[in-house]
């Protein structure tokens, strides 16, 4: 294993643990650490700048994934924006709860819906349970891609003979 291996073999385990933490930019982390591993590599115009800029607009998409995966379970739903915003400050809250990232947005979207929109029960209810189905299938989305980023970065830079252990 190479250092630019290793370097992104860590910022890859970071942003996968904060794939499941809303406040943690996990997509940026592992951006990140692709540009540190392709310059401790040894940066080359080409093929090097294609696939950094390539990888920063898909790093822009992914970040967006959350924003409209809520949205569209919130909308799809009968969620109002405030239940988004209710979702991602629950989601927060979550982080110190048990099953926090799950109920932390579940609390906050109907918390949101029925306090702040003043809906009835059963609708802010159901906006609520859309504005979580949202958040796990942009969760789930960005899972996922970020697992093919690391598999595959991690394929580009695996090369046994520049090993740091001889």
């Amino acid at each position: 294993m190479s250092l630019a291996f290793l370097v992104f073999l860590l910022a890859w385990i970071v942003g996968m643990v904060g794939t499941f933490v809303p406040a943690v930019p996990a997509t940026v982390i592992i951006f990140a650490g692709t540009v540190a591993a392709t310059f401790i590599n040894g940066f080359q115009v080409w093929p090097d700048l294609p696939f950094l800029l390539t990888f920063a607009v898909i790093t822009f998409l992914i970040s967006m994934i959350d924003n409209v995966a809520s949205a569209w379970g919130a909308r799809r739903y009968g969620g109002s924006k405030q239940a988004g915003w209710g979702a991602l400050l629950g989601g927060l809250v979550g982080i110190f709860l048990p099953f926090g990232l799950i109920v932390g947005p579940l609390a906050g979207a109907l918390v949101a819906e029925l306090f702040v929109v003043r809906k009835p029960v059963l609708e802010a209810i159901r906006a609520a349970w859309g504005t979580l189905i949202g958040l796990l299938t942009g969760l789930v989305a960005k899972l996922v891609l970020h697992l093919l980023i690391g598999v595959y970065e991690l394929w580009r830079l695996w090369d046994p003979s520049k090993s740091i252990f001889g």
